[in-house]
This record gives C-alpha cells, sequence and structure tokens, in this order.
C-alpha cells in the first residue's frame, strides 16, 4: 500500500487537459543537460500533445498554443529550438479586455439595428431610382421581421410611416406607388410558391400517364392461366 500514489499526494495539474503523464514528461525535459536531446524530445512530447486532442484543427496558431501550453508545464523554464518565441509569464492568468456588449436605442427592436442602418443608407442616396428600391426592399424586410416577431401583418401605411419617422423625414415615398408597382409585396416567395405547385402539378401528372406495369403483368400472368384451364 506504500507504493501507491495518489492525486490528493502528487502535485496539482497545472494543463488538466493533458494528463499527469504529461507534466511529468514535461517535467523531465528539465532534467536532460543536452540541449539538442532536450529539443527532440520536447518536439516528440508535442507531437503527444497533439495526438490526446486529435479534433483540434491544424494550423500554426494550433501549434503556437501546443508549445505555449508546454512552456506553462515546465514553468517557462524550457531551454529548447523551438519554432515560437515562450510566451510571457506575465499573460499567464491575466483577464483578456471586457468586449462592451452593443447597445443601440431604437424604438422598433423587432425590426434589429441592421435594418435601421440600411435606412440611414438609403436616406443618403442620390438617385432616386435606387432609393426607391431600396425603400422597396426595407419595406419587405420589415413585414418580414414583424410578422416573425408579432406574428401579424403590418400595413404597408405603417410601413411607409416608421421608415419617414426612422430616417428623419429623408424617406418618403407615396402609399399609391407603393401598392402600384407592389414594392413591399414578397414576390421572390411568390414566384418559388408557383414553382413548387407547377412542378407538383407535373410530377403528379407525369404518374398519372405513366402505365402500371406491376398491374399489367399480373393481368397476363392471369390471363395464360385462364387460357390454359379452358383449354
Amino acid at each position: 500500500m506504500e507504493n501507491f500514489e495518489y492525486n490528493t499526494q502528487l502535485e496539482p495539474l497545472i494543463q488538466k487537459e493533458y494528463g499527469r503523464n504529461v507534466q511529468k514528461l514535461a517535467a523531465h525535459l528539465l532534467t536532460i543537460d543536452d540541449r539538442d536531446k532536450r529539443t527532440r524530445l520536447a518536439h516528440a512530447l508535442i507531437e503527444l500533445m497533439r495526438e490526446i486532442h486529435p479534433n483540434m484543427r491544424e494550423g500554426q496558431d494550433y501549434t503556437m498554443k501546443l508549445w505555449d501550453d508546454l512552456y506553462i508545464l515546465t514553468g517557462f523554464n524550457l531551454d529548447v529550438d523551438s519554432p515560437f518565441p515562450p510566451p510571457e509569464k506575465t499573460a499567464l492568468g491575466k483577464k483578456p479586455q471586457r468586449v462592451p456588449y452593443p447597445t443601440h436605442e431604437f424604438r422598433y427592436k423587432q425590426y434589429g439595428y441592421q435594418v435601421i442602418q440600411l435606412i440611414e443608407k438609403a436616406a443618403v442616396l442620390t438617385n432616386r431610382e435606387e432609393q426607391v428600391r431600396a425603400i422597396g426592399y426595407i419595406g419587405r424586410l420589415m413585414k418580414a421581421f414583424n410578422q416573425t416577431w408579432t406574428d401579424k401583418i403590418i400595413e404597408d401605411e405603417v410601413v411607409i410611416q416608421q421608415i419617414r419617422e426612422i430616417s428623419r423625414g429623408q424617406l418618403e415615398i407615396d402609399l399609391q406607388t407603393v401598392r402600384t408597382d407592389g414594392l413591399f409585396e414578397a414576390e421572390t416567395v411568390r414566384r418559388f410558391d408557383t414553382r413548387n405547385d407547377r412542378s407538383d402539378r407535373d410530377r403528379d401528372k407525369n404518374r398519372n400517364s405513366q402505365p402500371n406495369n406491376r398491374n399489367d403483368k399480373k393481368n397476363d400472368k392471369f390471363g395464360k392461366k385462364n387460357k390454359k384451364r379452358k383449354k
């Protein structure tokens, strides 16, 4: 019982994802005096560490991470010829900078901030035809997003009023023009549905027009048997 090693009696693991055996091998590297041999074994240990996590992507970033982990396992005391410089000790345990959460204050949150940006870009267009096409595209997006989040169909005049409000009066379009040209209608969806309906009808038509060879063979077989019985 005295020869058993318990984890509670051993040094804590520095990199738990590699296990204790890799940590022992890394510590053994520090006891090798020959620098060439130490470098050769360090490269071999890197390949072993790579095999432990085969699902990781191959690439320079991952190879650099392996060498960084090896330097950390050896307490930054490893002196070998590595393809990457050792990391700085101050970077270990350092908390990353906090990424600020994007907060944009706007009224119609069901459309998202990107729609607001599209309206701002459309407001500065100088070509009226391009601006009208942009309004139509934005209006279709707004109707689709509103139906997704509120499960309600928004009227065209409401979309026009909201575009005017968000653009601070820079985007104006007549309701009659929207309805006459169908700017806010989901034409692509309608064409897609029509194409699917047509393909379904063609498939059913071809299926009905094909002869039922299986039934014909059965009828021929029964017909021959009946002829033999009559004879």
